[in-house]
């Protein structure tokens, strides 16, 4: 599947408009106007989206899902919910299908309880293994599944693997939710069941290409676990990045630039080539300290600053708790220990996903400005 994520996860709420609407970067600018992805097939991201946040304590701990088949460009109600809505938890996604049709049910994020999952990437070899995938989850997650993506289905058997764990996800968490390491070793489990019901892959049946791209991102509205990973010791996995700082803002040159701009700053008809924001600030995360208020995660940055974002490094998972950002290496038959290991991008970029080159985020910020 192609698609961009992008994750929010800030001690103050913020308007939804200010992550997923009002950068000139944006997820939504992003899902008609990539500076990394090099995908001629479908050149943007435009079947359907999601929005995923948490409100408040008191109307319960599930969050609250918004999605639609229309293209994130075109859809003047997320305009009019993004710009009145607030929150600290925050999800968003667009999607360019290859696995399952165009309906709301196959548009991420998917939930269960309080827990709100999505992924970009892709299962290898999925119509394979989909029947024992199936076979291999408990009933009550097999009948949780309402699409036909493989993503809603790498999500059962991350409910699954928790429940194996001794962690119901049908049981209510405690007041930190269900901790970040449970979701950790989830995710972790995940990834290995997957990798294991590729492995046992009839040579009969075996088709040429079995690599998986699985870059997913789960929270229970608590912690945020996301993982960056390929199946493939030789590949690159779909791009991932994070920044965390202290303020989430317009930036000031940006800013003047737009006052002294005599055209309207939410203009006419909507389409790919046209914005609903033409002229959108460029924002920028500032740090003033050495704590963070804010962590944003991203398929592809959101500002044009090259110090704002680091590269999650390719096998490894990313831990938001209390925000704190950790790094873990995903140690398996794909893991790498030497760090002057070269990857290839020419799968990923295959797949129409994202790719990072050797520069990091320095060659980032060249694509973004071109």
């Amino acid at each position: 599947m192609i698609c961009y994520t992008q994750v929010y996860k800030g001690k103050d709420e913020i308007l939804l408009s200010k992550l997923i609407l009002d950068p000139s970067h944006s997820i939504l600018t992003q899902s008609y106007d990539s500076r990394l992805r090099l995908d001629l097939r479908r050149p943007h991201n435009g079947d359907g989206f999601g929005v995923g946040y948490y409100t408040s304590p008191a109307l319960g701990p599930e969050p609250c899902i918004f999605t639609s088949t229309i293209p994130a460009w075109n859809c003047i109600n997320l305009e009019r919910l993004a710009s009145k809505t607030t929150s600290s938890l925050i999800f968003a996604h667009v999607r360019a299908t290859t696995e399952g049709n165009l309906s709301d049910s196959n548009c991420h994020p998917f939930t269960y309880g309080s827990l709100m999952f999505m992924h970009n990437g892709g299962i290898g070899a999925f119509k394979t293994i989909k029947r024992r995938l199936a076979a291999s989850i408990g009933d009550e997650w097999f009948v949780n599944v309402q699409g036909s993506t493989d993503s809603e289905w790498a999500f059962a058997l991350f409910l699954d693997s928790m429940e194996r764990m001794g962690h119901s996800p049908s049981l209510e968490p405690g007041e930190e939710g269900y901790g970040h390491t449970v979701l950790r070793k989830a995710l972790l489990k995940t990834i290995q069941r997957i990798n294991a019901l590729i492995a046992e892959i009839p040579d009969k049946l075996r088709p040429e290409d079995t690599r998986s791209l699985l870059n997913f991102a789960v929270t229970d509205g608590h912690s945020v676990i996301c993982s960056r990973y390929v199946s493939s010791k030789t590949d690159e996995a779909a791009s991932l990045f994070f920044s965390s700082g202290t303020s989430w803002s317009p930036s000031p040159a940006s800013l003047a630039s737009d006052s002294n701009s005599t055209s309207s700053a939410r203009g006419g008809g909507r389409s790919p080539t046209r914005p609903i924001h033409p002229n959108a600030p460029d924002y920028r995360m500032e740090r003033r300290d050495k704590g963070a208020d804010i962590v944003l995660v991203a398929s592809e940055p959101l500002t044009f600053e090259r110090d704002n974002w680091v590269t999650v490094p390719t096998n490894s998972t990313l831990t938001i708790h209390r925000q704190t950002v950790m790094i873990h290496p995903i140690v398996d038959e794909f893991y790498s220990c030497d760090p002057s290991h070269v990857r290839a991008s020419g799968f990923a970029q295959t797949k129409g996903q994202t790719a990072v080159v050797k520069d990091g985020v320095g060659t980032v910020e060249e694509a973004l400005v071109v």
